[in-house]
């Protein structure tokens, strides 16, 4: 009879074929999708080259030029090609040209191409975003990727597991991305480092897919190795309304082990934002507001969902930027950028004097549709702060969910949508 097992332990096992694993155990695993972006996809192309046995299954690739795409100079041209011509070589299934493509962490949930139970490797550190579905996602390098396309295997240290249990009710105005920011703060941004994160509680349980996936998303923020919620009948909504997929469903035991338990009273979770240069860095908004700003940024793969969408649209509706501020909406994904059409956010977002971008991750690594200069802020919707990250090395970002960006871009400062 198997241990008592996490989630992450249950997934690792069943995908190395083995009955049980413990943490520490080191494991090689079929993979169910390796992901790749213009930025990483290239080294992970040399790999597969080297490697030279093509790709293990065209349908189980995805590569998805999101970054630099559209294409912002010379060199985003000569990466987003080198990946292109890859894709069509190799009838790479998943490929997702511009203007079909949105931010690869937004679109594969949306497009139902990670189901529960997968197990994902990805180019790119933010892969951990698909636990938000019940599956194991994680980060690796350009290089592992490229073993990944072409093998179809990966090796893991199965990692320990950190329980966050979250119960009561969010307080007014607070949502998924302060209970993050807030669990960030708590636990620092090595508090799980190389564990997997798995999630629950009631307050966890009334979160909609789309805010399960924004805390997912930031696991990585503090050294999580992947972040893990139980599927239910919301996720399982979620799924079958956007895939044909079969999928397997892993719950932790109830006597599983785990590292550390934590449990948070939802009551504590304000509106919150993290002040340079680190995620961990949490304060209140209500302590925030003499910080006057520059720019704001409303999308990425963390907060660029149509629920995102329609929070910052809820709070411009009816308002303009404030002199002197930028603010920028990047849907995530086509599909989205096509709801706030036909929702009309679109009008509320040009109306309020917002520029309106294509999905790109542009502004969140410094790449473009949002540099910052020396000494400006930035309030943003993205996952890190880190210095330099969004500019100049002496700009600065502060994170925060989107109705607290879109306040804070209406009055020039740090603000609540009631300071308005």
């Amino acid at each position: 009879m198997a241990r008592p097992m996490t989630m992450a332990e249950k997934i690792l096992a069943a995908h190395a074929g083995l009955e049980e694993v413990v943490p520490g155990q080191l494991v090689e695993c079929d993979l169910d999708l390796v992901l790749a972006n213009d930025i990483t996809a290239p080294i992970a192309i040399k790999t597969v080259r080297e490697i030279g046995a093509g790709v293990f299954d065209r349908t189980k690739i995805c590569l998805v030029p999101d970054h630099y795409a559209p294409n912002k100079d010379i060199k985003s041209a000569e990466q987003t090609k080198v990946t292109r011509d890859f894709a069509h070589e190799y009838e790479i299934e998943h490929y997702y040209e511009q203007g079909c493509m949105g931010i690869e962490h937004a679109l594969l949930p949306e497009r139902g191409i990670v189901v529960p139970g997968d197990l994902v490797i990805g180019a790119d550190s933010h892969t951990c975003t698909y636990g938000g579905i019940g599956a194991f996602s994680t980060g690796v390098g350009s290089t592992d990727a490229g073993v990944g396309m072409a093998t179809g295997r990966a090796w893991f240290k199965v990692p320990e597991t950190i329980r966050i249990v979250v119960d009561g009710e969010l307080p007014a105005g607070a949502s998924a991305k302060d209970v993050i920011l807030y669990v960030i703060g708590k636990i620092g941004v090595d508090g799980a480092l190389y564990c997997a994160m798995e999630f629950a509680g009631s307050t966890i349980e009334a979160l909609s897919v789309e805010g399960r996936l924004t805390i997912a998303n930031m696991a990585i923020e503090a050294g999580g190795k992947a972040g893990l919620f139980e599927v239910d009948d919301t996720c399982r909504e979620y799924v079958r309304r956007r895939s044909q997929r079969a999928f397997v469903e892993y719950h932790p035991d109830e006597d599983a082990q785990y590292k550390q338990v934590i449990h948070i009273d939802a009551a504590d979770i304000v509106p919150t934002v993290s002040w340079p240069h680190l995620p961990s860095n949490t304060h209140p908004v209500a302590e925030s507001r003499d910080i006057t700003i520059d720019q704001v940024v409303i999308g990425s793969c963390t907060n660029g969902r149509i629920e995102d969408m329609r929070a910052a649209a809820e709070v411009l509706c009816g308002r303009t930027v404030a002199d002197g501020v930028r603010c920028i909406v990047i849907p995530a994904t086509q599909g989205v950028w096509l709801e706030c059409v036909h929702e009309g956010l679109m009008d509320i977002f040009i109306n309020a004097h917002c520029v309106v971008s294509t999905p790109t991750c542009g502004p969140c690594l410094g790449g473009y549709m949002g540099i910052l200069a020396a000494g400006e802020r930035c309030v943003s919707t993205t996952n890190r702060n880190f210095v330099g990250r969004m500019g100049d090395p002496t700009s600065e970002v502060y994170l925060a969910s989107p109705a607290v960006a879109a306040a804070s871009a209406v009055a020039g400062h740090i603000a609540l949508p009631s300071d308005l």
